[in-house]
């Protein structure tokens, strides 16, 4: 056997590179489900396990930060759904997936869906009791927002034409299952309940799994039955199938044929009850008619006692009596009233006012020269007493003794000087004089 060329020999190393290579170039990215095992998480925050199934197992990492991001609590058994690169480990050779996401697969993912999303609007206060709405005693018409080949609205139909044949049921077709369901669900459910047109809306749709049921899992749609103006009755699958739309609806029904019997009554209870206030309202009519007669009688007995026709005339004649007093007394206040308009006349023309008023003119024009003279003397000696004050202040003014050739000395801020004491040489004086006043200069200060 002829020796290998030292250009074909490779080394673990070189060997696992190529390797690697081939599985990365082979296979970017992978969708990956199996079971979780050999679940590792050390304390650099990495995450390590396998993935198996009944036959193999592979070797997974998802590193950090992506193994903070998850929205599941991993662990082993659980069936998950990976994403990620094929590579090999050189340094040991060993074959794994590097993960780029992780989520869980199947019913559980779905059911941790449900669980999660649910606690979050009941902590909102989107399924409370108190703000659920009261279904109308008797619907006149009902939209039933369903699959229009589906089991869910023959039943709701038979039902309803069963029980009360009266009421108007209109059925909104939509899907109730697969990819935009739940958005034409919601898109029913808002132009039903805008319209006006009905008492209550009905979500009706057949049992099945809880994937086959997810459209009624939609938040938006959940948003949609609680904002809805007119009630909403939810009939989802069956007795053990609960939805997010069943807790947001105004009343849940086990079934859609159960949600009939509660929307309408029985026609034969409608007609037993009518049957009945019938009745009734006769025997009441009945006994209002004795109740009125016997008040009727009463009353008859009660008027001739009282003899009303006698006491209308005894009425009668004190009015009578009453308007005869009246006029009497009318008569008489009229008679005092031109009584004492005449004497009033009489002192009038006795007192004569106008010979008055002559007589007051004539003694004020025999006062008014007297008055007269009496202010011309009042002025006259005013005047005499104002010449002597004004001689008496003109004798103590100091400018008549500055016009008989003295004069006033003032520093600059106005004090008088008094005495020599009161300058000094240099100061700066003012002369009041009889006619201005001088600057001056104080040379010497000697006595």
């Amino acid at each position: 056997m002829p020796a290998p060329a030292r250009d074909n020999v490779l080394t673990p190393s070189q060997l696992n590179t190529l390797a690697r290579n081939l599985l990365e170039d082979a296979f970017p990215v992978v969708l990956v489900e199996g079971e979780l095992g050999n679940l590792s998480r050390p304390a650099s925050g990495h995450l390590y396990f396998t993935l198996k199934d009944a036959r193999a197992q592979v070797r997974c990492a998802l590193f950090k930060p992506k193994s903070q991001w998850l929205r599941f609590q991993p662990r082993d058994g659980l069936r998950v759904l990976a994403r990620g690169r094929l590579t090999l480990y050189e340094a040991r050779g060993d074959y794994q997936l590097i993960l780029d996401s992780l989520e869980e697969a199947g019913e559980g993912a779905l059911r941790r869906a449900f669980d999660e999303l649910k606690a979050r609007l009941q902590a909102e206060g989107l399924f409370d009791e108190g703000r659920k709405r009261p279904l109308p005693a008797y619907a006149r018409r009902i939209g039933i927002i369903t699959s229009p080949s589906g089991a869910a609205v023959r039943d709701v139909l038979s039902v309803l034409a069963r029980r009360f044949p009266l009421v108007e049921a209109d059925v909104l077709p939509v899907p109730v299952q697969g990819d935009g369901a739940a958005a034409q669900v919601r898109a029913m459910l808002e132009r039903a309940g805008a319209s006006g047109r009905y008492d209550v809306l009905v979500l009706a749709r057949g049992g099945g799994s809880l994937e086959d049921l997810w459209a009624f899992n939609d938040e938006a749609l959940a948003r949609a039955i609680a904002a809805s103006p007119v009630p909403v009755v939810s009939a989802i699958g069956h007795e053990t199938d609960f939805t997010l739309a069943d807790f947001a609806a105004d009343l849940r029904a086990p079934t859609p044929s159960v949600a009939a019997e509660l929307l309408v009554p029985s026609a034969i209870d409608v007609a037993t009850r009518v049957r009945g206030l019938h009745q009734r309202l006769g025997v009441l009519q009945l006994q209002g008619m004795r109740e009125r007669m016997q008040r009727t009688d009463r009353a008859a007995l009660r008027l001739q006692v009282v003899a009303p026709q006698a006491r209308l005339h005894a009425l009668g004649e004190r009015q009578q009596q009453a308007l005869r007093r009246l006029h009497a007394a009318w008569q008489a206040r009229e008679a005092a009233a031109h009584a004492r308009l005449r004497h009033a006349g009489a002192v009038l023309r006795a007192t004569r006012p106008e010979r008055r008023l002559a007589q007051l003119r004539e003694r004020l024009d025999r006062l008014a020269p007297r008055m007269q003279a009496a202010v011309a003397r009042r002025l006259q000696a005013d005047a005499l007493r104002l010449r002597g004050v004004a001689r008496s202040l003109e004798a103590v003014s100091p400018l008549a003794t500055v016009a008989r050739g003295y004069a006033i000395l003032r520093h600059a801020d106005g004090r008088v000087v008094r005495s020599t004491g009161d300058v000094a040489a240099g100061d700066r004086l003012s002369a009041r004089v009889a006619d201005g006043a001088l600057r001056l200069r104080v040379e010497s200060d000697e006595g």
